[in-house]
């Protein structure tokens, strides 16, 4: 396989891993946070935003010359666009419709297209291809955030939990 169509499955496929790193979680697991890092809720929500600035920086380069592509600020867009209030379930199905719509477009590219450029306000001059492998590798990461959130949640759950009784003593008669 080459390393475009490597590229392009990777991408494919990162709406099925998100969805199944997110499976049962819900209640205090989604919003629960250890030392400052985000919850599950803020991951998934970050990644649906994500995916749609990413819809928006393809099509940029696809049909503009070296087009400029502002960074975000990812801790403004949580606080102000109130990830603690959304539906796990909507956000996880626009990650999903984005991927595939994204998806869609990348795929019926030319391996040429994928040379074209775009300069983006922190990393730089960026190709096509270099953006698909970043944002391939974002959500690939964040997957793993997110699973270390749910199991920090289970820990802290499993020390809250009351220590088990202890047996009784048998009694003499």
């Amino acid at each position: 396989m080459s390393e475009l169509a490597d590229l392009l499955e990777r991408y494919r496929r990162g709406a099925e891993l998100l969805a199944v790193a997110t499976t049962g979680a819900a209640g205090p697991v989604l919003d629960y946070r250890e030392d400052g890092k985000w919850s599950v809720r803020q991951i998934v929500c970050h990644l649906a935003d994500t995916e749609a600035v990413c819809a928006m920086r393809f099509r940029q380069v696809v049909a503009e010359d070296n087009p400029s592509m502002p960074a975000t600020q990812q801790e403004a867009w949580s606080a102000n666009l109130d990830y603690q209030k959304r539906k796990l379930s909507q956000v996880l199905e626009v990650v999903r419709i984005l991927r595939a719509y994204n998806y869609e477009l990348l795929a019926g590219l030319p391996e040429a297209a994928f040379d074209r450029t775009g300069v983006h306000s922190e990393a730089g001059q960026v190709t096509l291809r270099d953006l698909l492998r970043i944002y391939a590798q974002h959500l690939e990461h964040h997957v793993a955030q997110l699973q270390a959130a749910r199991a920090a949640y289970k820990e802290f759950k499993a020390k809250q939990a009351p220590a088990p009784a202890a047996p009784l003593a048998p009694t003499e008669p």
